[in-house]
């Protein structure tokens, strides 16, 4: 066989690969135009693709790395705060719930917004929006100040999930999409783990109220260079070549085109046991996840005897064992659909395994007496938890149809409960433990056998989840 490169109009540089059949000599044409316009299932064009996906999830990665970090560094703050502004701990739980409420008020419509409008211009608003109000939180001058400003914050970080889900789903074929989403989470983490350290040393060299500033500035910057690179429609990015156009729209879904945005089947969502055995999964986890995000240091310090720089470490090193399950769950849940074939069996199997772990280890937690083997055992918890994430992400992708973002939007919301319960209350259950007498661990550790019980609820629920099923 023969190979020679052609160009005309027709055959746009493709390669004309010469066979002999019976002495007759025979072309074949390939590249990229041809490819294009009939590009099959299982084979890419000869030229590598481009990898423009790759710069669309470190964009993905830095956002959730800074929603993270806007979002945990209060938790270090919390006692400075409390003692600034003379607020008790039942107080200081308002503030943190106000936070959820908003997140899960907001989540559906701004989902919905990237749905409609794309992800480009509703991500850089929302951004610039949760930024100022990070900034803001370091100017509250009192109790109902700080309420008002965490609400708006919660308001601006609820779009952000949703639409990185969304975006994922666009940019990504379905085989790669859990590691994508694992790495999305595992930034987002990674954000959280390093919010206590960083506000420790941050609140030490200027104060609570200038480190809120700093924070929010990080926002900003990423929005002005996400809008001038990013494009909704990977076609029309000038870094992405035909072979990555081939490798990201060969593999996906049929899916309505963009501009036709379909009304959301209200009836089959809400009568989908899917969507509320998530649901219900997520708040179990949320309602674990936000104690780790709102309240783990000051529970070492007051709980565990631990200093303020040393509950900033264990915070981080809690926070890194989600970090790490993200990035591992990730890699997991794709390897399991490579080799079953299967995304129902596989996500199913890999969340029940993951929560059973998680329950198990905060039970381990408070056998210990070493706050830092009590750490290590969280850490263990935490991996297992947002391991399991990386199950849900893709479920939802599974069987949202064309409504990813409404959808990502609706079931994350639905976790607020858990979310909102764990913010506002756990200082109010201590308050209260200690009315009645009971002093450290007393005040905090029977809080953790009802999360232990929560993520055994979860585990169950996954029992019932059907990838397979979509509510399209």
């Amino acid at each position: 066989m023969a190979t020679q490169s052609v160009n005309n109009e027709n055959t746009a540089f493709a390669v004309a690969e010469v066979a002999f059949v019976d002495g007759t000599p025979t072309k074949t044409f390939r590249g990229p135009a041809i490819l294009a316009a009939n590009p099959p299932r299982d084979e890419l064009p000869a030229v590598p693709p481009s990898g423009a996906r790759y710069g669309v999830l470190a964009f993905l990665g830095t956002l959730t790395f800074i929603l993270y970090l806007d979002r945990v560094c209060i938790s270090q703050a919390v006692i400075p705060i409390e003692r600034e502004l003379n607020l008790s701990g039942s107080q200081m739980g308002w503030v943190l719930g106000a936070f959820t409420v908003a997140y899960g008020l907001f989540e559906v419509p701004t989902g919905r917004w990237g749905d409609r409008f794309g992800s480009r211009g509703v991500l850089t608003r929302i951004v610039l929006w949760w930024s100022a109000f990070t900034m803001l939180t370091g100017a509250a001058s009192g109790l109902a100040m700080l309420v008002v400003v965490r609400f708006l914050f919660g308001a601006g970080e609820a779009g952000a999930y949703p639409n990185a889900a969304r975006v994922v789903t666009r940019w990504f074929p379905v085989e790669a999409r859990a590691r994508a989403q694992g790495f999305v989470i595992g930034a987002a983490q990674l954000g959280g783990t390093l919010a206590p350290p960083v506000a420790e040393y941050l609140i030490s060299l200027v104060g609570w109220r200038w480190s809120f500033a700093v924070f929010g500035v990080l926002g900003i910057m990423w929005s002005a260079l996400f809008y001038a690179w990013f494009r909704d429609d990977p076609a029309q990015h000038p870094a992405v070549n035909e072979a990555e156009r081939v490798l990201i729209g060969a593999h996906h879904r049929a899916a309505p085109a963009a501009e036709q945005h379909p009304p959301i089947p209200w009836r089959l969502v809400l009568t989908s046991g899917n969507v509320w055995l998530l649901g219900i999964i997520q708040t179990c986890c949320a309602f674990v996840a936000y104690m780790f995000m709102s309240w783990y240091p000051t529970y070492l310090q007051q709980a565990r005897g631990v200093s303020s720089a040393e509950s900033s470490w264990l915070s981080a090193l809690a926070l890194g064992g989600g970090a790490a399950g993200c990035l591992f769950g990730g890699m997991v849940n794709d390897w399991l659909v490579r080799i079953t074939g299967s995304p129902r069996f596989s996500y199913r199997l890999y969340g029940v395994c993951c929560l059973a772990v998680a329950a198990a280890a905060m039970l381990a937690s408070v056998a210990c007496d070493s706050a830092r083997l009590a750490t290590v055992c969280c850490a263990a918890a935490y991996f297992a938890i947002l391991s399991g994430q990386a199950a849900w992400w893709p479920t939802i992708s599974e069987i949202s149809g064309p409504h990813v973002g409404a959808m990502f939007g609706l079931m994350n919301s639905l976790g607020v409960p858990g979310a909102f319960a764990s913010s506002a209350l756990l200082g109010a259950f201590a308050d209260y433990m200690g009315r009645l007498g009971y002093i450290g661990r007393g005040q905090w550790d029977p809080a953790f056998y009802v999360y232990a019980a929560a993520l055994g609820v979860a585990a169950v629920c996954w029992l019932g989840v059907d990838a397979d099923r979509s509510i399209a």
